[in-house]
C-alpha cells in the first residue's frame, strides 16, 4: 500500500531518549525564543506588498495570519514535544501518515526555507540598495538592482548575498547564540524606534478608506497569506518542547505569548507607516487594480517618481526605512536600512542551514541520494547539497520579486503546517495512549481551524503561487517513485538506522539487494 510504510514511532522515541537533553527552559524563555525567531524578515520586508493589497486594512491582515500561526503552532508543538528529532514536520509525518506522505511534505520544506531565503535575499537587496544610494549617494542602475518584472536585468546585489552565505555555509562558518541574540536584538531595537518616531505623528485621514480593495486576493485576506511569511520560525518554540520545564503549561504560553507580542508590534508598525505617510494602494491610469510584483505596478510607480511626487509605500522596496526619511527622519531611515542590512543575511544562512537539514534526514532515511551530502575534505561541511541550496537560492532570487517569492514559499509552509494539524487528529485516534509531554488544547476545535485556516490562506494566494504547490509537487512524485521509493530503508525493512546529531550528513546508504558494495566514502 501507498500509504504502509510508516517509519515506526517507538525507534523514534529510543532515539529521542538517547540525546538526553536537559529540561531547563521556562515560559520566559521560551517566549523570547519565539519572538526571535519570527520578528524580522517579513515587516521588514513584505510591509510595502500588504499596502499595495490591503491599503490600511493590512492591520487586519496581520491579525488574521497571526490567528493561524497560533492554532497551527498549538498542534506542531504536541508532535514536538512527541517527537523531539530533526527533520521536523517531515519527520512527524513519516511517523503518522505514512513515507509518501513524509516525502510530499519534506518536499514542499523546499519551497519553504529555499524559496524563503531567496526572498529574504531580496528584501535584503531593496534595504541595501536604498542605504547606499541615501547614505552614500551611490546608485545602483535599476537593470542590475532589480529582476525583469520591475524593469531591471538582474538583482545582483540578492545574488551577491547569497553567494556569500553559501560560500560561508560551506567553509564551515555558523552563528553563535551570542552573536544571533546580538541581531535579534538590533531587530527589535530597530521596530521599536520606528514605533515611537511614527505612532505620535499619526494623522487620522491616512487610514481612509481603510479597506480600499475589499476582502478577496487582492485585498486584506490576499495580504494575510502574503504576510503570513512574517510569522514563519515560530516553529523554534515547537521544537524546543523537549528542552522545557513543565512543556504542557510553558509550551502554549511560549508560543501564544511570543506570537502575540509579535501580532503587536507588527499592528503598531503598520499603523505608524499608514499613520506617518498613508498606505492606500496603487492604481492604473484608468483606476484599475495592480497586482504587487507586476510591470505594469513597476512602471506606474516609476511614473508616480518621475513626476515629482513622493514615492508610495507600496512602491518601496525598503518600506520602513522609506517611511522614516519620507517623515524628514532621514539619518534614522539610514539606521533603519542599516540594521536590515546587518540582521537580514543571518536569516538567509538560517533558511539555507534549515535546507540543507532536511536533506540530511531525507537522505538518512533513504529517500535522497547520500552522496548529495557527501562532506568536504578540508572544511567537513556538505559542500554537494549546499551549493545546489545557493544555486537555487541565487537564480530566484536574481529574477524574481519579493512579494512572488514570499507567496511560493508561502504555498509549501501552509502546506506542511496543515498536514502536521492532520497528523496530530490521525495520531490521538490511532494510538491515544502514548505518552504526550504537550497535549493540544481543544484538539477538536484547534487542529480543524488549523488545517482550513492553512487551506483558506492558500486558496487566497495568487493563482501563480497556487499552481506552484501541486506542480512542485508532481516533480517530487516523480522522484519519489523514479527513486526514492525503491531505495526508502522504511520500504527495504530497515528500520533501525541510527539517528545522528541532526547537523550530521547522512550514513552510508545499505546497498540494494544484489548490488555491488559502493568503493565511495560517504558521508
Amino acid at each position: 500500500m501507498i500509504f504502509g510504510r510508516v517509519k515506526p514511532l517507538d525507534a523514534i522515541l529510543a532515539t529521542a531518549e538517547k540525546k538526553g537533553l536537559s529540561r531547563s527552559l521556562g515560559a520566559f524563555q521560551l517566549t523570547m525564543l519565539g519572538v526571535g525567531a519570527v520578528i524580522g524578515t517579513g515587516i521588514f520586508v513584505l510591509t510595502s506588498e500588504a499596502a499595495q493589497k490591503a491599503g490600511p486594512g493590512m492591520m487586519i491582515s496581520f491579525v488574521i495570519a497571526g490567528f493561524v500561526c497560533a492554532v497551527a503552532a498549538l498542534c506542531y508543538s504536541e508532535l514536538a514535544s512527541m517527537v523531539p528529532v530533526a527533520g521536523s514536520a517531515y519527520t512527524y509525518t513519516y511517523a503518522v501518515m505514512g513515507e509518501l506522505m513524509a516525502w510530499m511534505v519534506g518536499w514542499a520544506l523546499i519551497l519553504e526555507y529555499a524559496v524563503g531565503a531567496s526572498a529574504v535575499a531580496v528584501g535584503w537587496s531593496g534595504y541595501f540598495v536604498g542605504l547606499m544610494n541615501s547614505a552614500f549617494g551611490i546608485t545602483i542602475p535599476a537593470a542590475l538592482a532589480v529582476g525583469p518584472s520591475q524593469g531591471g536585468m538582474i538583482n545582483l546585489p540578492a545574488v551577491v548575498i547569497a553567494g556569500l552565505v553559501t560560500w560561508l555555509l560551506i567553509i564551515g562558518t555558523t552563528e553563535s547564540a551570542r552573536v544571533n541574540a546580538v541581531l535579534v536584538a538590533i531587530k527589535v531595537a530597530a521596530l521599536a524606534l520606528f514605533i515611537a518616531l511614527t505612532i505620535p505623528v499619526i494623522k487620522q485621514d491616512e487610514f481612509i478608506p481603510f479597506l480600499p480593495n475589499g476582502w478577496g486576493t487582492i485585498g486584506v485576506v490576499g495580504a494575510a497569506s502574503s504576510i503570513f511569511f512574517a510569522y514563519v520560525g515560530f516553529d523554534a518554540v515547537s521544537t524546543a518542547a523537549e528542552e522545557t520545564k513543565n512543556p504542557q503549561r510553558n509550551v502554549p504560553i511560549g508560543l501564544i505569548g511570543s506570537l502575540l507580542i509579535c501580532t503587536v508590534f507588527y499592528l503598531l508598525v503598520s499603523a505608524g507607516a499608514i499613520g506617518a505617510i498613508g498606505a492606500q494602494p496603487v492604481r492604473g491610469l484608468g483606476g484599475e487594480i495592480l497586482s504587487p510584483g507586476t510591470p505594469e505596478l513597476a512602471q506606474r510607480c516609476a511614473q508616480i517618481v518621475a513626476s515629482g511626487l513622493n514615492e508610495p509605500l507600496a512602491c518601496s522596496k525598503e518600506a520602513l526605512a522609506h517611511v522614516l526619511r519620507s517623515a524628514g527622519w532621514v539619518k534614522v531611515g539610514n539606521l533603519i536600512g542599516l540594521a536590515a542590512f546587518i540582521a537580514l543575511p543571518s536569516v538567509v544562512l538560517m533558511m539555507m542551514f534549515g535546507q540543507t537539514r532536511v536533506f540530511f534526514v531525507m537522505a538518512r532515511d533513504g529517500l535522497l541520494p547520500a552522496k548529495l551530502a557527501s562532506v568536504h575534505p578540508r572544511y567537513h561541511t556538505p559542500h554537494i547539497v549546499t551549493i545546489f541550496t545557493g544555486i537555487v537560492v541565487m537564480v530566484a532570487a536574481a529574477f524574481l520579486p519579493v512579494g512572488k517569492l514570499a507567496d511560493y514559499s508561502n504555498s509549501g509552509t501552509l502546506f506542511a503546517f496543515a498536514m502536521v494539524a492532520i497528523a496530530v487528529l490521525v495520531l490521538r485516534k490511532t494510538d491515544p495512549d502514548r505518552h504526550r509531554p504537550f497535549r493540544t488544547p481543544l484538539i477538536g476545535l484547534v487542529a480543524p481551524l488549523a488545517i482550513f485556516g492553512c487551506l483558506g490562506l492558500y486558496v487566497k494566494l495568487p493563482l501563480v503561487a497556487i499552481l506552484v504547490l501541486p506542480v512542485w509537487g508532481l516533480v517530487g512524485l516523480l522522484i519519489y517513485f523514479g527513486y526514492s521509493r525503491r531505495h526508502s530503508y522504511v520500504g527495504r525493512g530497515i528500520t533501525d538506522v541510527p539517528e545522528l546529531d541532526p547537523d550530521a550528513p547522512p550514513l552510508p546508504v545499505p546497498p540494494l539487494p544484489g548490488a555491488p558494495t559502493p568503493g565511495d566514502k560517504q558521508a
